[in-house]
């Protein structure tokens, strides 16, 4: 089922990120945490690319894994960076042709090593380039990253905004958010994007915790910021994982919960190939 179709359904959509496994040991502990999650009936998982696009061919075969074994909608990670124009229209070619018909696409992030952000010499430059190509191909529906704390590489919010006027306007279908854990953030966002007259679904993006070391890795990473009460609550739990992982799944279930009370259409859980937290989370929330 389509994305369009998933987000038009009644009721709260919930939705997990899964990352490809590096070792085999790794891809068989993921399928092991997959049927976890599947219990808590996810209308679909994502599956990301690794930093500049290192895992293209992994990721369409995991996905085309999922899809066939797992019996689960799956929407795959395109991104700009590290591939060309014709590897990009071969991966689309191969994900229409496996049945998948899901994707988001993204810039993507440079690969390791590398501090700059550049697009492959004979790539495309922008994510709605991508959008553009999928449309054009046809069978997909298409998500888009939203940035609630305005995309890091923008030269301000409005020609952020801007830029995402242009991915609805390419045919993109939902934005799916960069994680954040200040709401006020994305309840702006929200309003801001709804003054441009874009009326796709925009999803909340969650990242439960599991330690204070990686949360602020990743928020480093994606130019988010750490509220100065979580961050006080970090430091207690600075060298304590288990602790660390309490907290995360206490402070994500307020903060799903005050998110669904706005009438956010759904959470999209970066879950870290984990399923710990999120049956944790859901249990609180009664999902």
């Amino acid at each position: 089922m389509k994305l369009a179709d998933l987000y038009a359904r009644p009721g709260l959509t919930l939705s997990v990120e899964f990352f490809p496994p590096k070792t085999d040991k790794g891809e068989e502990n993921l399928f092991n945490e997959i049927e976890i999650i599947k219990r808590l009936n996810p209308a679909f998982c994502s599956v990301t690319y690794g930093a500049g696009g290192s895992t293209r061919e992994k990721t369409v075969d995991l996905v085309d894994r999922i899809h066939r074994e797992c019996c689960l909608e799956v929407m795959c990670h395109l991104t700009v960076v590290g591939q060309s124009k014709d590897e990009a229209r071969s991966i689309l070619k191969k994900l229409k042709h496996k049945g998948i018909e899901n994707l988001i696409a993204l810039g993507g992030d440079p690969p390791q090593g590398m501090a700059d952000w550049r697009p492959h010499p004979d790539g495309f430059h922008h994510a709605v380039e991508l959008v553009r190509e999928a449309v054009a191909l046809g069978g997909f529906s298409v998500a888009v990253a939203g940035f609630p704390e305005v995309h890091p590489r923008a030269v301000s919010r409005a020609a952020d905004l801007k830029y995402m006027r242009d991915k609805i306007d390419a045919g993109a279908v939902a934005i799916i958010t960069q994680l954040f854990f200040d709401n006020d953030d994305y309840y702006r966002y929200v309003e801001d994007v709804r003054k441009l007259g874009i009326t796709v679904p925009i999803v909340p993006g969650v990242l439960p915790i599991l330690s204070a070391p990686q949360v602020r890795r990743f928020t480093a990473l994606c130019c988010a910021k750490i509220p100065a009460p979580l961050e006080r609550e970090l430091a207690k739990v600075e060298n304590d994982d288990d602790a660390a992982v309490k907290l995360g799944i206490e402070y994500a279930s307020r903060q799903c919960e005050a998110l669904i009370k706005f009438g956010a259409p759904g959470i999209h859980f970066y879950s870290l190939n984990k399923s710990l937290s999120l049956r944790a989370i859901c249990k609180n929330l009664c999902l």
